[in-house]
């Protein structure tokens, strides 16, 4: 059975409860949510420092909310992905000094491909040692919003998660067999179904309609957009779960 398990977590002493259970792909998803941790200090243009210089992914000792998830699937111990959301009180300039510094001591390289550095928003990606990585930064409420993702290429390919080069990967399942199919990029596509049937479909980056037809009759219509290298899980349940990026 292919199982992939998402974890969201804060610090112990803040963290709100929030659990849910969504089938997807022929598995399990498991999601638990973090909460707000309000520190009292103002903005400065002093430069930032980590909470915690050894983590894999820095957050700034000023921040006044942080939360970090991790994507596993069954039987490889190794996240997927991991990922860091986050409020920092500092200048949006200040936070980026900050990452670039402390994600180039952890061995991260920037790229020059598709940068964006503006006054109010920063989308960079890297190569990081265990994969392909992206910084968001970006303004609200007087704070810098920060969301850090890197996602880990060996993993992914162990759990054949990892689409063709140029491709991006979508991964789905139905949990009644025979009965179901997918219709998507003008094909249509048989669903084996049951727990221990996912399927994979690669498909250009793009944006695409898909529908999930049940003994005949349409059940769900829904669009999602993929770039290179990504890979999705569909929900093909009865709920209105939207399609989550895995790797």
């Amino acid at each position: 059975m292919t199982t992939v398990r998402r974890v969201m977590r804060g610090p112990a002493r803040w963290l709100l409860p929030l659990c849910g259970l969504a089938l997807l792909a022929g598995g399990l998803i498991a999601a638990s949510a973090g909460g707000w941790l309000p520190h009292p200090s103002p903005q400065s243009s002093a430069a930032l420092t980590p909470a915690d210089p050894d983590a894999d992914l820095p957050v700034p000792k000023q921040h006044s909310f942080f939360r970090s998830s991790t994507t596993h699937a069954t039987g490889i111990e190794v996240p997927l992905r991991v990922g860091l959301e986050g409020r920092v009180q500092a200048q949006l300039g200040d936070v980026l000094a900050f990452y670039r510094t402390e994600l180039a001591k952890r061995g991260w390289e920037e790229k020059s491909d598709g940068a964006v550095v503006a006054a109010d928003h920063v989308q960079l990606a890297f190569a990081s040692p265990k994969g392909p990585a992206t910084l968001k930064l970006g303004r609200a409420e007087d704070e810098t919003t920060v969301s850090l993702v890197q996602r880990n290429t060996e993993a992914a390919a162990k759990a054949n998660f990892l689409p063709m080069p140029g491709q991006a990967r979508l991964i789905f399942g139905y949990l009644v067999p025979d009965v179901a199919s997918l219709t998507i990029n003008d094909q249509t596509i048989k669903i084996a179904g049951g727990v221990n049937h996912p399927q994979t479909l690669d498909l250009p980056p793009g944006t695409y309609s898909y529908e999930l037809i049940v003994s005949g009759y349409p059940v769900r219509t829904c669009s999602i957009t993929v770039a290179s290298g990504e890979t999705w899980s569909l929900s093909l349940g009865n709920d209105d779960k939207e399609p989550d990026q895995i790797y």
